[in-house]
């Protein structure tokens, strides 16, 4: 039996320091000050993220209800495979031709499902071949620190590695390149930094 001596065997003992982290409130706003719903806020830092599979509190399904996709966007990881249940009477023909994933889900009918598995970052833009007024959009994203902002334009992601990091806010409407509005953020080591974010909407 090896034996490890004293002064080592401390040094082993040594737990890696814990990683600093902050919080980042977000409110989204337009042009004349109201909230912005549904915006998604991406946070990349400099850093890096997390290594290991990117988890999300909400379901990777995008529903069919009332002729209409639910959510009307959805975030899902790089690799997720996405459920799309059809809770309609009437059949269903989802496809998207966006750059990140060109798929079609050929018609399917009540309390039927169809899936697939996007495994490029990116916006995916979804509408149903029977349906013209069903759109719908999946957001692909390669980082756990993203989140939709809600009724009232807000979001607050917690535990973003601290120090610098690209915010990146996007939204169908946002009148920008690939509806994206990008800015630099210093994330604090502890507690919470809060920032109002403008945006044009079309």
């Amino acid at each position: 039996m090896r034996i490890v001596p004293p002064a080592i065997a401390a040094v082993l003992l040594i737990v890696p320091a814990t990683v600093q982290a902050g919080t980042v409130a977000i409110r989204v706003v337009d042009a004349g000050g109201q909230p912005v719903p549904d915006a998604v806020v991406t946070l990349h830092p400099a850093a890096g993220v997390p290594t290991g599979p990117i988890r999300f509190p909400w379901a990777s399904t995008m529903v069919q209800k009332n002729i209409a996709f639910n959510p009307g966007t959805l975030i899902v990881p790089v690799g997720a495979t996405v459920a799309f249940p059809n809770q309609d009477k009437v059949r269903h023909h989802v496809y998207s031709f966006s750059k990140p994933a060109r798929f079609e889900l050929k018609l399917f009918g009540q309390d039927q499902s169809r899936s697939f598995t996007f495994t490029t970052p990116g916006t995916v833009a979804l509408g149903c071949n029977i349906h013209d007024a069903m759109s719908g959009f999946i957001r692909v994203v390669d980082t756990p620190f993203a989140d939709k902002t809600g009724a009232e334009g807000t979001t607050r992601i917690a535990n973003v590695t601290g120090g610098r990091a690209r915010l990146t806010i996007w939204h169908p409407r946002l009148k920008a390149k690939q509806n994206e509005a990008v800015f630099a953020l210093d994330v604090p080591a502890t507690g919470e930094i809060a920032k109002r974010i403008t945006v044009v909407l079309r």
